[in-house]
């Protein structure tokens, strides 16, 4: 009884330190890791969006499709950083002209707090220290530009070498039994975030067009440029819906003032949160992902200072890798249970299961 008590506590001692060791390579690494893993997601998106084309669109050839999907790909994501690019500069400039509106919101907010003399806008900018802040969004987006280079040269040479995978597969795998096994786990891991994508992008268009079509009733300026805002930060697990709907009923403050279009703004968005969340969103999602929230919730912190925003994006798939991971392990079983919603991890990838199908057979 003594010797297995201390089996299971070196065990347990193990992890620990092997989990901690692990997170530190990939924060020290997070500069080469968090473009691959980005690529590989983009990867499966392409991959998965290459199959439906072989299905749906008859009229474009089977070999061609992959190449098909990433153009296309490649053209959303060119197209978006130039509408927001747009956008985004318009919306400067009419913050800029929104300058006595602020000042005036600013002394209102100042004077219902208790302030005697209400700072201006000029004054908390210059308390600010903008030309600090204006050279670390600089330094970001330039980080963002160059990770955005390592992206694409990641997933072009993913995509090129893709070829091979079964075949090093057969190699690495001694029996055939065993390469069955490991393909099963492929196309499990495959199909949990292709899942995912499909139920976070749907809900994100949907809660983006309902709030578009909000802005536009109401009449706040850049409603193109807040409906892109709110589609992205849909991907953010719990923050990202939470910010991006707060957003527009702030500044509709800025323009309109304290009336009624910020307060419609506000219930509007919360109701369109709350029925995606709630209703359409699992309507969609079919069988549940079965990830616990509170692992979600750790997750995107763990992730989020590891790898930043990326890893904010990609902490919900990872976690799904990573179930799907460890419940194939009997030593690692238990962890895959208390990641899980119910305490049954197997309905995460027995739905998703495909084992028909070869990683390199779906590839075409």
């Amino acid at each position: 009884m003594a010797e297995t008590l201390t089996s299971h506590n070196a065990r347990a001692a193990t992890l620990i330190i092997a989990t901690v060791l692990v997170g530190a390579v990939v924060w020290w690494l997070r500069a080469i890791l968090a473009p691959l893993a980005l690529a590989l997601f983009l990867m499966v998106i392409i991959d998965g969006l290459a199959r439906v084309m072989e299905h749906r669109v008859k009229f474009i050839p089977r070999k061609a499709s992959l190449a098909v999907a990433l153009v296309l790909t490649t053209l959303i994501i060119g197209a978006t950083a130039y509408e927001v690019t747009i956008h985004a500069s318009t919306f400067l400039a009419q913050l800029i002209a929104y300058a006595p509106e602020l000042n005036g919101l600013v002394q209102k907010l100042g004077l219902e707090v208790g302030m005697q003399v209400p700072p201006t806008v000029s004054q908390l900018v210059t308390q600010l220290n903008l030309p600090h802040y204006l050279s670390s969004l600089a330094g970001a987006l330039k980080d963002v530009a160059s990770s955005a280079v390592f992206v694409f040269v990641y997933l072009i040479f993913m995509l090129i070498s893709r070829s091979g995978f079964e075949a090093k597969a057969r190699t690495l795998f001694a029996t055939e039994d065993r390469f069955q096994r490991a393909r099963a786990v492929f196309v499990r891991i495959r199909k949990g975030v292709e899942r995912y994508v499909w139920v976070q992008t749907m809900a994100a268009l949907v809660i983006s067009a309902a709030s578009f079509a909000l802005m536009r009733l109401t009449g706040l300026h850049n409603s193109v440029f807040w409906a892109f805002l709110i589609f992205v930060f849909a991907y953010i697990p719990i923050l990202g819906g939470a910010i991006g709907i707060l957003l527009p009923p702030i500044f509709a403050l800025v323009q309109f003032g304290a009336t009624w279009q910020p307060l419609v703004l506000l219930a509007g968005a919360e109701a369109i949160h709350f029925a995606v969340g709630n209703f359409i969103a699992p309507r969609m999602q079919g069988v549940s992902l079965n990830v616990d929230p509170v692992v979600v919730v750790l997750s995107l912190a763990f992730w989020g200072a590891i790898w930043g925003v990326p890893g904010m994006f990609l902490s919900t798939p990872l976690t799904v890798v990573a179930i799907v991971v460890l419940i194939q392990f009997p030593s690692t079983r238990w962890l895959a249970v208390l990641l899980s919603r119910d305490g049954d991890p197997m309905s995460l990838t027995d739905a998703s299961a495909d084992p028909s199908a070869t990683p390199s057979a779906e590839a075409g």
